[in-house]
């Protein structure tokens, strides 16, 4: 396999080379299962993205009007505005699911009900496998009898108590039995890290569409990150993205050759 790394300044620099290297190193597959079944895409082996200023305004990508096609990201779906009754952020960050949906993002990450051992573990008060907190209504948080987590601000609460040394911080988005949906979430864990008083997303995402996915998501996980930097008080850090089917759907190969001048 083939492993294509990145380093881009910001998340508009990112795309836009990705774009325009998987026309040249990305490899063209047909679409067995899934989103486009029977279709094509060009996918990399396994890309990885590091991006040193992830918080460079703006987030979305960069389309020269001489282009002529549209941008791949609305600044509206991202923040909310006419046209869209969810912000794309708030997707990722409120628990809020409409009918017919799985999973959402925010809800994995913000209301993960306590269940199983781990539940009989917290009402045994067992400490010395439990990290036992107080049900405050924010971080853990009761409705109709079941104990529910907010990943989030789960994690904020550890470092701001708890140091900024600990490798146990990830925002787990995956779940064993997702592999019974036909359509499981393609973003998989966010972990984070405290270095040189900076927090760090590492990302990692099973599928990824290039042309449209990326730039929405990370955008989203660009706010998310300084509101928990924010929450902190670090400063907003860096980015590592990676993913083992990062693709360009056939629809799109046009507009890419159009947007990299090819």
């Amino acid at each position: 396999m083939n492993i294509h790394s990145i380093e881009a300044r910001d998340l508009p620099d990112l795309w836009f080379q990705a774009v325009h290297n998987i026309l040249d190193n990305g490899q063209r597959f047909t679409i067995d299962r899934g989103s486009y079944a029977g279709q094509t895409r060009l996918e990399y082996d396994y890309f990885t993205g590091h991006i040193l200023h992830p918080g460079t305004q703006p987030l979305i990508p960069d389309i020269p009007p001489s282009c002529g096609i549209p941008n791949p990201v609305e600044h509206n779906y991202i923040y909310g505005g006419e046209g869209y009754d969810r912000a794309y952020i708030e997707y990722l960050m409120s628990p809020r699911k409409e009918e017919g949906e799985s999973y959402t993002y925010g809800e994995r990450l913000t209301r993960v009900p306590l269940v199983g051992d781990k539940l009989m573990w917290w009402q045994e008060n067992n400490t010395e496998i439990i990290d036992k907190r107080e049900i405050d209504g924010n971080i853990l948080f009761e409705e109709e009898g079941q104990l529910y987590l907010n990943q989030i601000e789960w994690v904020i609460h550890t470092y701001q108590h708890h140091g900024a040394r600990n490798n146990q911080m990830v925002l787990q988005v995956a779940d064993p039995s997702d592999l019974t949906l036909l359509d499981p979430p393609c973003l998989r864990s966010i972990d984070t890290r405290i270095q040189k008083d900076q927090l760090h997303f590492c990302v990692y995402f099973r599928s990824w569409d290039l042309w449209n996915g990326l730039p929405a998501n990370l955008a989203a996980i660009q706010n998310l990150k300084e509101y928990m930097a924010a929450e902190i008080g670090v400063q907003d850090g860096e980015m590592i993205v990676e993913s083992k089917g990062l693709h360009l759907y056939g629809y799109a190969e046009d507009l890419a050759k159009m947007r990299c001048l090819r």
